[in-house]
Formats: C-alpha cells, structure tokens, sequence
C-alpha cells in the first residue's frame, strides 16, 4: 500500500466530510496529532483503514485508491486534485470559459470578494459559508502557486460560448452581488480573456490553448498524466459559485477504459479548435462586439 497517497485522500475526504480533525480524531480513539500523521502517511492499519472508511461514509477501497473517487463537495474534489496536480508532467483540460491555472490573482480577488458578499445574504449559515469559501480559496491558490513552481504543461480547451458569457456577465454573476462587485468581476472576466488572447500569440512553451466554437462541452474534465499514473477528473462544479451553494457529483479514476475515451473526446475536440493567432483574433472579437449584461 502507498501510504502516502492513501493519506492525501484521507485529507481530501476529511474536508469533504465537513467534520473537523478533532471530531474524527475522537471518534476514531485516537489523538489528533495522530490523525495528522496519518494523512502525511504514516503507517496504518487495515483496520484503522475500515473505522475512517465508516466515518467518513466512504468505501474503505476509495480510501486505498482503487476504483473511482466521488466527491459531493468542491473542497474535497479541489484538494484532491491539487494533490495529483503535485506530481503531474502534463495536463489537458477541457472545459468552460477559464484554465484556472492561468488565472490572475485578481481573479481569486474577485472570487473572494464576490462569495463573501454571497455569504453575508446567508442569515445563519454565515459564518459556515464564509468558512467554507476560506478553505477552498485557500486550496485553489495553492494549486496556482504549485503551477508556478513546477509549470507542467497544459493544454486548454475553452468553449467560445462559455466565453462570451463569462464576458456578458462577469467571473461571478447573480443578483447577490453589489454593483461594485459586478463591475470588479466583468472587468476581471475581459482582463482574463485578453490574457488567453495573448498567450494564444506568443504560444509560450508548455502552454497550449484550443476555441471550440461549437455546444459548449456537456461536462468538463481533465486528464493529468505524471511519470507513473493517469488520473482523470470529471468535475461538476463551476469555480464562479459559491462552494457552499453547490450541487453535484465529482469523480476521480484512473481506469484505463475511462482514460482513453476522454482521451478520445480531447483529442477529437483538439483537432476541431481554433488555435494560435487565429484564436487570438476570435477572442478579440468577442470582447469587441459583445455588451455587458446590466
């Protein structure tokens, strides 16, 4: 067994229970420091395994990494992913409007503003939302400064139609939001979409973006290859909504089957896109053309 790895999910279904490390730490009998230890991977017993397993209501064999992982909340699928992102050499994506990677910092500013003034509007579930989108902000920047350590490389394809949205109303849209949060979150959206469109020039190395101009993609997903495995992971939830108003199921595998059709899909997707200067200039367009939603 990889204790290592069975560790990091032990962490990310932690987070994902909701439940605090105290709480697991006491139910399980042991102390926290312990708990701790073992999602740095310590050594752990088949049994300790099966007790974490049934409090975490989780199968004991998703615990060990076989099969497929599910997670029903974005913070257990974003620290999961951030975990495989760790080692990965190389990762295609297919998605909406974004490569969250590439993002700015304004953008996770932007996002933290927006999802405090979601969690302000929450009444007694403040302090809970507001927690929550602490956490998963916290996580997503760790992805981002990870990337910029290690700079595997990506190949990104985002749907034009989702682009034009994400221009028309912002990173963050609803009618939650203030004013100035709207305005901050579609400047933010028209900044981010003219940093694709110049790196869709320049074409730096390890850094690839595909326009697919048709349906924007039923699901999105991506596929992450390191030296010694290929994980792919399906993802339901929407980085512009907040992490405590979410709804939907996140899978993780590495299954060959699963794999090669995504594969399949990308590759399909990766011939059909609008690619470099080309790119640059359908971009350019949209921003030009297309009006903020008031």
């Amino acid at each position: 067994m990889r204790f290592t790895e069975i560790g990091q999910q032990l962490r990310a279904y932690r987070l994902e229970s909701g439940l605090r490390a105290e709480e697991i730490a006491a139910r399980l009998g042991v102390s926290r420091a312990a708990l701790y230890r073992y999602e740095k991977g310590e050594v752990i017993k088949l049994d300790t395994i099966k007790r974490l397993a049934e409090l975490l209501k989780i199968s004991p064999l998703s615990l060990l990494g076989i099969g497929v992982e599910y997670y029903n909340r974005p913070i257990g699928y974003f620290e999961r992913v951030r975990q495989i992102e760790e080692t990965a050499d190389q990762v295609l994506q297919l998605s909406g409007p974004l490569c969250y990677l590439t993002t700015s910092d304004a953008y996770d500013n932007a996002l933290g503003e927006a999802f405090e003034e979601t969690a302000d509007q929450a009444g007694a579930e403040r302090m809970a939302m507001r927690s929550m989108a602490e956490q998963v902000l916290g996580i997503l920047a760790a992805r981002k400064r990870m990337y910029a350590m290690r700079r595997p490389s990506i190949i990104a394809m985002v749907s034009l139609p989702a682009v034009q949205r994400l221009i028309e109303v912002g990173i963050v849209s609803g009618p939650h939001l203030s004013d100035r949060a709207r305005r901050i979150c579609r400047d933010v959206a028209l900044s981010e979409i003219e940093n694709i469109a110049n790196l869709m020039e320049t074409e730096p190395m390890g850094l690839q973006f595909g326009l697919l101009a048709g349906s924007p993609p039923s699901s999105s997903f991506k596929i992450l290859r390191a030296r010694d495995r290929v994980s792919l992971a399906i993802n339901p939830f929407r980085t512009d909504t907040h992490p405590g108003a979410q709804t939907g199921v996140a899978m993780i595998t590495g299954a060959d089957e699963a794999v090669a059709a995504h594969q399949r899909v990308a590759e399909a997707s990766w011939r059909e896109a609008i690619k470099g200067p080309s790119g640059a200039g359908r971009l350019r367009q949209l921003l030009n053309v297309t009006s903020p939603v008031s």
